[in-house]
């Protein structure tokens, strides 16, 4: 059987979300980098899915690719209560460790693409000091208007020509997620859409302490370092989502019990 196919998910609500354990999943995207083959990891949090559930376009990227990780600790929470075990956050920043600690050691080339050259050359600082032996096959920016047919062919040309076998992208949320399922059977590479981590990887944006992190409190940590852009995100998907998810549990636990029940005549 081979690694793809041992893929463990969970719907929650209504998108399918991994529940393998971390290092399961981080094995199964480090094939696919060394097979370079195209494929598309989302690295999910309540407003990835929450958008999704508004609008029908984004809900088909979501739902056609290979492997959405629960990023944010509700999901994992979500997962926890359906599934009746815990389970692993995988999120965007230990996923871009990992990766680069596995592939400096197996030399799978690394592509980094999106954000700005400043943040690049910041990340680039932190990767080789960290992560010496780390093949990095390409850093580039692109700009925030949509490229021309011309400048994204060269941009898949570059990326194919660098032998990259996985490809992290920072184009922010939703965009990027479209953008890697556009470019699904053309980039020869696992693309990774993490576009919050770049800069904190890069220092410019602190990261939340450890605590604050496992507690699920993460997202009042980002809220208290920029309120004007997230306090209205917050309001408008938390609520529905815990909301969502509480519905979705009771339902399928209740849906449980009924089917021992009868079981049991």
């Amino acid at each position: 059987m081979s690694i793809s196919k041992n893929l463990i998910s969970e719907s929650v609500i209504g998108f399918s979300v991994a529940a393998n354990p971390f290092a399961e999943q981080i094995d199964l995207i480090m094939h696919w980098g060394q097979q370079r083959l195209s494929r598309v990891v989302c690295v999910a949090n309540v407003h990835m899915l929450m958008e999704a559930r508004w609008n029908d376009t984004f809900a088909k990227v979501l739902n056609h690719a290979d492997l959405l990780t629960p990023d944010g600790m509700p999901l994992v929470w979500t997962l926890n209560l359906l599934r009746k075990s815990t389970h692993d956050r995988v999120a965007g920043m230990y996923i871009l460790q990992e990766v680069c600690e596995r592939a400096s050691v197996t030399g799978l080339p690394v592509y980094f693409l999106g954000t700005d050259s400043v943040t690049l050359g910041k990340m680039r600082q932190r990767l080789e000091q960290e992560y010496p032996n780390l093949t990095i096959a390409g850093m580039e920016p692109l700009p925030f208007r949509p490229l021309t047919p011309e400048e994204d062919a060269q941009v898949v040309q570059t990326i194919n020509r660098s032998g990259a076998g996985i490809v992290f992208v920072a184009l922010g949320c939703p965009k990027q997620e479209i953008w890697m399922y556009q470019h699904r059977s053309k980039i020869k590479a696992a693309m990774v859409g993490i576009g919050g981590v770049f800069p904190i990887y890069a220092g410019i944006k602190k990261h939340a302490p450890t605590w604050v992190q496992e507690s699920g409190l993460e997202w009042l940590y980002r809220l208290v370092q920029e309120p004007g852009r997230l306090w209205q995100r917050y309001f408008k998907t938390i609520p529905p989502f815990v909301y969502l998810s509480i519905k979705q549990v009771v339902v399928t636990r209740l849906h449980r019990r009924i089917h021992r029940m009868l079981r049991a005549f």
